[in-house]
């Protein structure tokens, strides 16, 4: 009998790194963790904290504001969003309201500036530029009195100069220019440059001009109320046009001296409110390019209310020429304009006045009956409802949203269907809807003709792809496991 030889029992051999099942799991382990980190570092880059700053003076009829922004260094011509910092609201009148007195125009700015002094960072006081822009008050006093005009202009320059902040240029912007940049400031707060959405037409009143712009599909046929832009890498052709005199202040001014043409001086006024009783001067009316002069402006007339509301609006279409057009279409005044078309943003005065009668979200047939109402409430009535408003500016609110749906619906051709296509905004993302951010942003460049650069992936394709890669290294690691864990021995075997 042969003497049985037991052998230790089979080693199951640990799998080898040299076998290409082991190169292929190490290979595709290394590739996940390089590709996951590389595209946490690509797409979420650290951003820093140093900003840039830029201030702009809206030197409108009524008033003067100061507007502040600041917005991420590293991303100025890319895809950084500015942002309003601050602002300040200048005290006493516009400036072309120092006409007769033009050194007080730049010195009525130095508080809001000192304001923004403290703002800035002072390391960056230098480094930021500051721009005026006057519109329609100064347009109307420039027509009037050129060399008042160039003055005032002059005695701000001189102000802003003396700031510690990089002086760009104090200008009387264009009608055109007012409503492009506000086209802009709308779209770009809504972020629909960037976002390849569609964009949003401006409607801007102030105390002296109104503004209307929107993209339009219709060619022009009016190149003065055509202007084009390329933003984004996308190319827009936009309907504008202002009208001077037609600004809320002014208009009151227009309606006013046409049923001032007779020879009493006692104006029934069915656009104030019943009880309304006021003895004011020709020349408040008449001293204006917008109105017609007036022999005696120092005399008065008695203005008494009425509230009659549709007989107000009867008076405020009297200041409109609807008639005559030699254009295919019209708003008015024998000015071109197409079918209005797409969302709208109505900021500034809009705003203001909807705003404060709770309007601005009523349909156009909901804002007459409101309003109507309004307008016949007693003068004793609305004062004792509203104490802390100005005599002056609560008078005037039924007038002013009455022009306001006049404008509207009669002007630009608004109908019931489209009354809710506009939105009644004061601010997008906190900062204020108005020319004046398209301005800096036009004037430093900072809106690419091209598109800006963008991140890699989408968010959500960036959680997609981190998931799947997360996955597949816990699945490698999970393999990597079970083919090289601690190697075992099978039972012993007996050989004969």
């Amino acid at each position: 009998m042969k003497d049985s030889l037991f052998i230790p029992g089979e080693i199951k051999a640990k799998t080898s790194w040299r076998s290409p099942r082991t190169i292929c799991i190490i290979f595709l382990f290394i590739a996940a963790v390089v590709a996951l980190m590389t595209i946490a570092i690509v797409q979420s880059k650290p951003i820093s904290q140093k900003y840039k700053y830029g201030i702009v003076l809206d030197a409108g009829s009524s008033h003067t504001s100061v507007y502040i922004y600041e917005w991420p260094a590293e991303k100025e011509n890319n895809t950084g969003m500015v942002r309003q910092l601050d602002t300040c609201d200048v005290e006493g009148k516009g400036i072309s309201s120092y006409a007769n007195n033009v050194s007080q125009a730049g010195n009525s700015l130095k508080k809001c500036m000192d304001k923004a002094k403290k703002s800035v960072p002072k390391a960056k006081h230098g480094d930021t530029p500051v721009y005026l822009g006057a519109t329609a008050g100064m347009r109307l006093l420039s027509m009037e009195n050129k060399r008042a005009s160039d003055e005032v202009m002059a005695s701000v320059e001189r102000t802003l100069r003396n700031t510690p902040f990089d002086y760009q240029g104090a200008r009387i912007i264009s009608g055109q220019e007012e409503g492009a940049f506000g086209w802009i400031t709308v779209n770009y707060l809504s972020d629909n440059f960037r976002q390849a959405k569609p964009t949003m037409g401006a409607l801007d009143l102030g105390g002296a001009s109104t503004q209307i712009t929107f993209v339009s599909k219709q060619s022009s046929v009016s190149p003065e109320n055509s202007i084009d832009f390329r933003l984004y890498g996308k190319d827009y052709q936009l309907y504008t046009h202002s009208f001077l005199c037609y600004g809320k202040d002014q208009v009151l001014k227009l309606a006013m001296a046409h049923q001032l043409e007779t020879d009493e001086y006692i104006l029934h006024d069915p656009c104030f409110h019943p009880g309304y009783k006021v003895n004011k001067s020709l020349g408040s009316v008449f001293n204006s390019p917008c109105a017609k002069t007036f022999d005696e402006p120092s005399r008065t007339f008695t203005h008494i209310g009425e509230g009659k509301w549709e007989e107000c609006r009867n008076s405020i279409r009297k200041v409109f020429n609807f008639s005559d057009c030699s254009f295919s279409s019209c708003s008015f005044n024998r000015v071109y304009q197409p079918k209005v078309e797409g969302m709208f943003g109505a900021f500034s005065a809009y705003y203001f006045v909807m705003n404060f009668l709770n309007l601005t979200t009523h349909s156009l047939e909901e804002s007459k009956m409101s309003l109507s109402k309004y307008c016949s409430t007693s003068w004793s009535e609305i004062k004792s409802n509203h104490p802390k408003v100005k005599d002056k500016y609560l008078a005037e609110y039924c007038f002013s949203a009455t022009y306001i749906l006049t404008l509207l619906e009669d002007g630009y051709k608004f109908t019931p269907e489209n009354w809710n296509d506009i939105n009644f905004i004061d601010k997008i993302e906190n900062s204020n809807a108005g020319w004046t951010l398209g301005y800096m942003l036009n004037l430093t460049n900072m809106i690419p003709a091209e598109a800006p650069d963008t991140p890699p992936l989408t968010n959500g394709g960036f959680v997609t792809v981190m998931l799947f890669l997360s996955m597949a290294i816990i699945v490698l690691l999970a393999l990597s496991c079970k083919f090289f864990g601690r190697p075992s021995c099978s039972s012993p075997k007996e050989i004969i």
